[in-house]
C-alpha cells in the first residue's frame, strides 16, 4: 500500500513540475530566457534547442541577448524565433540577436490569464486522475486479499490528503502567475 501511495505522490509532483515549466515559458512582458525553451533550431539537420547553441542573457528588463557560439547559426536562430508563436521580432546585428519584449496589452493579458487558468485546471484534472488510479489499485489489492478494509480506508484518506495538497499547490502557482501577468 505504501508503494502505491508513494507512486501516486511522485506522479502528482511531476504534474506540478510540468505546470511550473509551462508557466515559465509564458511571456509576461519582461525578458525571461525560459520563453526560448520550446524553440528548436535546425542545426546541421538536427533540431537543437537554442540554449545549446548560444549564450542567452538579460541585459535589461525587457531585452534578451542571444549570442551564438557559431556565428553561421545566426540566420537559422532568427528564422526559428520568427516561426515560433512568441510574436517577437529578433534584431540581428551580425554578432548577436536582441529580442525586445513589448509591454503586454490589456487584451493580451486577459488572454494569457485565461490560458494560465486552463493550464492550472488541466494540472488539477491530471492530479485527480492520478488519485482515481491509485484508489482503484488499492481496491484491487483489497479484492485480492492483500489489504484489509481498514487499510483501504487509510490508503484512500492518505491519497486524498495528497490530492488536496497538490491541487492547492497548482492553484497557488496559477494565482501567482496570473498576478505576474497582470502587473504592468
Amino acid at each position: 500500500m505504501k508503494a502505491q501511495i508513494k507512486k501516486a505522490e511522485e506522479k502528482m509532483q511531476k504534474s506540478i513540475h510540468v505546470l511550473t515549466s509551462d508557466f515559465a515559458a509564458i511571456r509576461a512582458g519582461r525578458a525571461n530566457p525560459a520563453v526560448l525553451d520550446k524553440i528548436t533550431v535546425d542545426y546541421y539537420g538536427t533540431p537543437t534547442p537554442i540554449q545549446q547553441m548560444a549564450a542567452i542573457s538579460v541585459p535589461e528588463a525587457r531585452t534578451l541577448l542571444i549570442q551564438p557560439w557559431d556565428a553561421s547559426t545566426l540566420k537559422s536562430i532568427e528564422k526559428a524565433i520568427l516561426a515560433s508563436d512568441l510574436g517577437l521580432n529578433p534584431n540581428n546585428d551580425g554578432k548577436c540577436i536582441r529580442l525586445t519584449f513589448p509591454p503586454l496589452t490589456a487584451e493580451r493579458r486577459n488572454d494569457l490569464a485565461k490560458e494560465i487558468s486552463k493550464m492550472g485546471e488541466d494540472s488539477k484534472v491530471a492530479i485527480r486522475s492520478i488519485r482515481r488510479d491509485a484508489i482503484e489499485k488499492l481496491k484491487a489489492m483489497k479484492k485480492s486479499g492483500e489489504l484489509t478494509e481498514d487499510d483501504l480506508k487509510d490508503g484512500e484518506k492518505e491519497i486524498q490528503k495528497l490530492t488536496d495538497k497538490y491541487c492547492k499547490e497548482a492553484d497557488a502557482l496559477t494565482d501567482k502567475k496570473k498576478k505576474e501577468i497582470q502587473e504592468i
